[in-house]
């Protein structure tokens, strides 16, 4: 398993990730994202920029970086990093396959990405991600399996993934979805050969929509790693969007809401990575300060009453604008 690379990792940011959903591409649908890109979203621009937050990632101890066939230029990005620094050999890369880009670098298309889990797009995909990244990819993930998905029923496809499992590749899976908990036990069950296939889970787990925790700790007993996405509820519990309950108990702390929003994931006992979506390197600084939050029983209390209807913060979350 890569991820036995950070288990040796001793900084306090350790387990938190850096994602680059948010940057690998113009339009993605987080709050505030005028403010964090500003006008300039060419691909050099955006380039330019992930580059600097994945070194000031590595040098704040940040191990993991995620990325995904749709997240726009995200694996070409990351790629070029890796091959200027070609000695990083202390790091774990995870994409995903699943979803193909279509928005043509714009943030008003119609269409921004299209969903398939055929074993076709798999194999198309994963070319596409090994001419990228070759041999730096370490997990290669489907990508928002929900419970209706075939790639939990396609045989063919799970014979596929187990022979890249064999040849060294770790194979995990992301879910999303009102559903998230029916998806993570769907796919716990699938075998190859009387072996589970997937060894880790990728799911939105956040101070609103926590459904999915039974069910992760139920992937993390079983031996998954889990990565949390979304911890921050794409910008909806950072800075003035949050809820005042995460601006009190923020104030109270000296640092962010996204600190206080981002240790509530940390402190869950399954939650092995936990990922940061930031997109200027300041919001990646403020992030990991979740490291150092010590939260108390009284504001996990209050933090709890957050949580919403998971069909509710789905359907709000649906329609959010892609800026």
């Amino acid at each position: 398993m890569p991820f036995a690379r950070l288990a040796t990792a001793t900084t306090p940011t350790c387990h938190i990730g850096l994602g680059l959903a948010a940057v690998g591409r113009p339009g993605y649908i987080n709050l505030g994202r005028d403010e964090d890109l500003g006008a300039d979203r060419s691909v050099e621009a955006l380039r330019t920029r992930t580059h600097e937050l994945l070194d000031a990632a590595y040098a704040q101890g940040v191990r993991y970086f995620d990325v995904a066939r749709s997240y726009g230029r995200s694996e070409e990005f990351l790629a070029g990093w890796l091959k200027e620094r070609p000695g990083l050999d202390d790091i774990v890369v995870g994409s995903k396959w699943g979803y193909t880009y279509t928005a043509g670098w714009s943030t008003d298309a119609e269409t921004h990405e299209v969903k398939d889990h055929t074993l076709a797009t798999y194999e198309r995909q994963r070319a596409e991600s090994d001419a990228l990244l070759g041999d730096r990819l370490d997990l290669y993930q489907i990508h928002s399996v929900t419970p209706d998905s075939p790639a939990l029923t396609d045989k063919e496809l799970h014979a596929k993934l187990a022979e890249a499992a064999a040849q060294g590749l770790t194979v995990g899976f992301s879910t999303s979805g009102p559903a998230q908990a029916e998806a993570i036990r769907a796919a716990l069950a699938v075998t190859v050969d009387g072996e589970p296939l997937f060894r880790t889970v990728q799911s939105t787990y956040n101070a609103l929509e926590t459904s999915a925790a039974p069910a992760l700790a139920e992937a993390h007993d079983a031996g998954l790693t889990v990565i949390v996405k979304e911890g921050m509820a794409n910008g909806r519990l950072a800075g003035p969007h949050a809820p005042a309950v995460v601006q009190e108990i923020a104030e109270r702390t000296g640092l962010g809401c996204d600190a206080v929003a981002l240790a509530l994931v940390l402190r869950q006992p399954w939650a092995g990575v936990v990922l940061s979506g930031a997109a200027t390197t300041a919001q990646l600084a403020s992030n990991l300060h979740a490291a150092v939050v010590d939260l108390d029983d009284d504001q996990l209390t209050r933090l709890a009453t957050l949580a919403e209807d998971p069909r509710a913060y789905w359907e709000r979350r649906g329609q959010l604008p892609w800026h």
